[in-house]
């Protein structure tokens, strides 16, 4: 077998997928599950046949990263492995599970099949990937470290130029200084290229990893500024799974979102209703949104989802039957 890692950049909804093409193949990522056919193309275009890939590994558990896993256990079978922080939530079907009840994401239900922890080996047959316990993003977040190539595939941890949104009202307020910890961790080692979850390869991870550093001491400060970079990061996302908002729609679709009366009430200490006019001007000025007539858009490219992904058991909180049945 011709092995080799295979990159793939996806617009969102998904996140980016890398392809571990070995004696034993394996999918970091499965990416949103509007894009579940395209995943699917993308393995037969390289040669894997779906039924033979060795399993799945998950970063971390949001919707743009796990939610090919239902499709894919489903349709062949296949293995899904992820950090034990995750895989007991996703396993007992905890609503925290993915964060999807409060961010009103998507994700249908699967099971994770082996747990993995810090300092696990995984052999593909001519490669070995260490696990590396990376939390920050997700308390359960991961990234996977090739021995051989001195290559990190690194989740949202950090991009080229950015760095993944924390969640504090479900990850923790400590999330950013275990993100700095992990970011510590990571720089200590021998990188040569990194492949994070949006955007381009890393061609220089040691610049990368050090601005992301900078930039979350700076946020410890500004509690104000990480706030906004996830308001900003969630509602675009929400923009981009429904193809934009209505304007008349807006208001009640916001003041019944979880993150959003969270982020009005503690980060921005206003009321729902008020934050309503604060955010939508925020996403205008930064250029995150834009107005399309009377709906607002998202201004990332991106593939328009299915609105049917909005179907019943969508969410971990109707998990429960399916675990049962």
């Amino acid at each position: 077998m011709d092995s080799k890692i295979i990159f793939i950049e996806r617009k969102f909804p998904s996140a980016n997928m890398i392809l571990i093409k070995d004696k034993r193949s394996i999918l970091i990522d499965s990416g949103f599950k509007s894009d579940v056919t395209e995943t699917e193309k993308f393995l037969i275009d390289n040669h894997v046949s779906p039924k033979d890939l060795n399993s799945i590994i998950n970063t971390h558990y949001h919707s743009d990263h796990v939610g090919g896993n239902h499709y894919f256990q489903n349709k062949y079978k296949t293995h899904v492995a992820a950090h034990s922080l995750d895989a007991e939530l996703i396993n007992k079907a905890n609503d925290e599970a993915c964060s999807a009840v409060w961010l009103d994401q998507p994700v249908d239900p699967y099971h994770v099949d082996t747990y993995l922890n810090d300092g696990d080996v995984i052999e593909t047959g001519t490669r070995r990937f260490e696990v590396i316990h990376t939390p920050g993003h997700t308390l359960g977040h991961i990234s996977l470290y090739c021995v051989e190539e001195k290559t990190l595939i690194c989740g949202d941890l950090f991009h080229a130029n950015d760095v993944g949104w924390f969640n504090i009202f479900r990850e923790g307020s400590v999330s950013l200084s275990l993100a700095l910890q992990s970011l510590q961790k990571l720089s200590e080692m021998d990188i040569n290229l990194s492949y994070s979850g949006h955007g381009n390869p890393i061609s220089d991870p040691k610049l990368s990893i050090n601005n992301a550093m900078v930039r979350i001491k700076k946020w410890l400060d500004s509690p104000e500024k990480y706030s906004w970079h996830a308001c900003k990061r969630i509602f675009s996302f929400t923009l981009i799974m429904r193809d934009g908002l209505d304007e008349e729609e807006i208001d009640s679709y916001l003041i019944r979102c979880g993150w959003f009366n969270d982020m009005a009430i503690h980060s921005f200490h206003t009321s729902p209703k008020e934050f309503v006019s604060t955010l939508i001007d925020e996403m205008l000025r930064s250029g995150a949104a834009s107005w399309q007539g009377k709906r607002l858009v998202a201004s990332a490219e991106y593939n328009s989802p299915n609105m049917n992904v909005y179907e019943e058991h969508s969410k971990p909180k109707n998990w429960r039957k399916v675990h049962a049945d």
